[in-house]
Formats: C-alpha cells, sequence, structure tokens
C-alpha cells in the first residue's frame, strides 16, 4: 500500500482514518488508550527514501527519536543502517545488552556514575559504547569510578556545528569546541590519559537538520532560515576540514557522524563526514512535514476516543495533551489528523484529561469515534504509552513494547 505523504489531501487523511479504524476494529482483543500505531508500510518507504539521499554513507539509527526496541531492529536490519546513536550510557547499555548493536555511540555526554561503573566493569560493553565528550571533566568523572585502566573507554569528541555571525551563534548550544585549537587541545589531553581511546568525532547541525524551511504559512521566515541553512553549510564544511586535518595528525578516527533526517543530502556531501545520524525521518513527527530536500511520509500515529458532545460542533476526546519538548508554542502541540479538517480549540488546547476538537468534522463524530493525532516530536509520543502497535495494510501484525513497556526510564 501507498504510504501518505504530508501533501495528501483531505480525502486521502479520510481514507487513513478509515483504515486505521479498520484495522483496530479488526483486531481480536479491545485496545486501551491512548493507542499509538505506527505505519510500517510509511516507515519502510522512509526508511529507503533515507538511504537514497544518504547516497551510500551508512545512517546511524538515532534512538531517541524511536524508542521503541522492535523498530529499531527493523530500521538496522536494512542495507544502509548501522549502528545506533543512543541518547543515555543506561540506555545504550541495556541496547547492548539485549543485542540491538555491537556499535553504540552516545551522542551527549554522560555524568551518570552508576552508569558509568557498569561501563568500565564490562570489556565487552566498553568494547561496543563510545561516549560523547567535549571536556577533560568528562574523562574525569570516567576515573572517578574505577580502580584501573584495564578496560579501555571509546570516546568520540563533540564539536560545536553552530553559524557564527560575527557575536551571533545561530544553532544548538551544545559542545564549547569550535575551533582545531581547542579540539586538538582536548584531542591530545585523551592520547595522554590511560585508559581512553579516541576514535570519533560529531558535528550536529542542528540549525540545518532540524528546523522546516518550507512553511506554507510562513514564506518570508522560510526563505531567512534557507539562507541561514547555505551559509551554515559553507562555513561548517570549510572549519570540518581544518578539524579533521589537524586531528589526522594525532590520530585515525574511525568515526565523523554529523547531521540528522533534515540535513541528510548537505551533510554526506562533505567528504570529512562519514556517517550520517536520522531517526525522526523514519517515523516523521509534525516538525518533520515542511523540508525541501524531502518529501515525508507520516508513520506514526495515536488515537483517541471522542467522549463528549459539548455542542453540536465540537467534539471533546479524553486525554491527549502530548505536548512537545523545546520552546513553548504552536508547534509543538499535537495534530487532529484523521479525520482531516479538526483543529484544537484556543481556550483549551491539547489537554491533559480532555481536548475540544472543531472544524467540519466534529459535528458528525460520534461518541466512542476515534480521532488519530500526531505528535510534534517523533520518539517522545512512545513515552506516553507501553504499547506500540505495527500496521501494515489495514491489519494490525504485531503488538511490541515501547522503551515505557520495558519498564525503562532513561
Amino acid at each position: 500500500m501507498a504510504a501518505l505523504s504530508v501533501s495528501s489531501s483531505f480525502v486521502d487523511r479520510n481514507r487513513l482514518w478509515a483504515r486505521l479504524n479498520e484495522a483496530v476494529a479488526a483486531h481480536p482483543e479491545p485496545l486501551g488508550s491512548p493507542l499509538a500505531v505506527v505505519d510500517l508500510d510509511a516507515f519502510d518507504a522512509n526508511a529507503d527514501d533515507l538511504v537514497r539521499r544518504a547516497s551510500g554513507k551508512p545512517i546511524r539509527v538515532a534512538s531517541k527519536s524511536i524508542r521503541v526496541p522492535a523498530l529499531l531492529r527493523r530500521a538496522l536490519a536494512r542495507d544502509g543502517f548501522q549502528g545506533i546513536l543512543a541518547y543515555t550510557l543506561s540506555e545504550a547499555l541495556w541496547l547492548e545488552e539485549e543485542g540491538l548493536s555491537d556499535d553504540i555511540v552516545v551522542a551527549y555526554p554522560t555524568v551518570d556514575p552508576a552508569a558509568l561503573t557498569r561501563l568500565v566493569q564490562s570489556p565487552r560493553a566498553a568494547g561496543r559504547i563510545t561516549l560523547m565528550v567535549d571536556d577533560v571533566a568528562h574523562l574525569d568523572l570516567v576515573d572517578s569510578v574505577r580502580a584501573s585502566h584495564a578496560v579501555p573507554v571509546r570516546v568520540s569528541i563533540e564539536i560545536d556545528a553552530g553559524l557564527r555571525l560575527g557575536r551571533q551563534h545561530v544553532g544548538p548550544k551544545r559542545s564549547p569546541l569550535y575551533d582545531a585549537g581547542s579540539v586538538t587541545r582536548l584531542a591530545r589531553a585523551i592520547l595522554d590519559r590511560p585508559g581512553f581511546r579516541l576514535v570519533g568525532a560529531m558535528t550536529y547541525e542542528g540549525q540545518v537538520a532540524g528546523v522546516p524551511d518550507d512553511v506554507p504559512t510562513a514564506k518570508a521566515r522560510s526563505l531567512v532560515v534557507r539562507r541561514l541553512k547555505t551559509m551554515s553549510v559553507s562555513q561548517l564544511e570549510v572549519r570540518r576540514r581544518e578539524i579533521a586535518d589537524a586531528l589526522g595528525a594525532l590520530v585515525e578516527l574511525e568515526f565523523w557522524n554529523a547531521g540528522g533526517s533534515g540535513s541528510v543530502e548537505d551533510t554526506v556531501a562533505d567528504p570529512v563526514v562519514t556517517e550520517v545520524a536520522a531517526g525522526s525521518g523514519l517515523l516523521v513527527p509534525g516538525l518533520f512535514d515542511h523540508y525541501q530536500s524531502f518529501e515525508p511520509r507520516p508513520a506514526a500515529f495515536y488515537a483517541l476516543p471522542v467522549v463528549r458532545r459539548p455542542s453540536p460542533g465540537v467534539a471533546t476526546v479524553h486525554g491527549g495533551g502530548f505536548v512537545a519538548s523545546g520552546p513553548a508554542g504552536q508547534d509543538r502541540l499535537p495534530t487532529p489528523w484523521a479525520p482531516a479538517g479538526l483543529q484544537l480549540t484556543g481556550l483549551e488546547g491539547a489537554g491533559e484529561v480532555q481536548t475540544p476538537l472543531t472544524g467540519h468534522p466534529a459535528a458528525l463524530l460520534k461518541i466512542g469515534d476515534l480521532v488519530w493525532f500526531r505528535h510534534a516530536k517523533s520518539g517522545e509520543l512512545f513515552e506516553h504509552t507501553n504499547q506500540v502497535h505495527l500496521l501494515s495494510g489495514s491489519r494490525i501484525v504485531e503488538s511490541v513494547r515501547s522503551y515505557r513497556g520495558h519498564g525503562l526510564a532513561f
């Protein structure tokens, strides 16, 4: 079955509504609420498109944008995907123990002494997991939990990938390391320190990968964003080459990770980069709807039942206030997606216990009907549910556990 793109018509979205409802009705057991579904047809189509865009460079799956082990396995089983980009060390240890991957990079510095202790006590895990560092203090924390250097710890240096325009910085506020001098100073400190192996580098250009640049309702802003992206890519390519040359005089790295779902083509075009990260591009949440570089296909949905009809033009569903992280704003709210034409109200928005909806379909909804939503950010949806139902065509073919369903809190 063809995967539905965000540019699809109201008719197509209503067909999706019928398909999702048919799958729920045909399931042999009642399904609780909130009811999360991943459309495997769309997931696989998105995976194929990411591989095409990566032009032969491997894609490291960003686990925080998935948070469902079965879907991580599904992505990693496809040609073109290799390794996991985890978001905490405790998560990485669990993924390694469960056999999901023997190549896991933790994308953020770790200051969790319990997890670090587990790492240095396991030669197998330490050989498969790479920590991210941008300060000597991160090395000190590792040394503080071990009695010897018998188990070497793999580390990667994160380098700031933001755009600098004079005193202005455009991009995520991550690493303090920006130029070749600051990076090589840390690299020398790592190489001179017993018990550590410097194996990689990372530059995450979030201002390119994570910002929509073709929003129909914000054409002027989108034009500015595209110009900033072009400037950022050009500046970063020069700086990455300078840093890579400086590091190359000290050590041979195994990988240079960069980018994200929204920047795949630009990122892999840089010869310094050996792999690109991606996760949101597999599920396509609301924040990834409007990019010039690719045609996304929404793959993750959640359903809420209508529980009230307070007036002829309003249908109220139960719960649903799954607001995404980041700067507070309308773009962090979930989107009523199917049936097409529903809208959140300005007064209540998406509520913890109820969400009233308006728009022409509201008058047609009955108590008990399901309304399907899309979350604004990818993996965060599955922090609200233990089970995820996998859809193929018009049939739920499997029900699997999310991280939360496994009892995990990372």
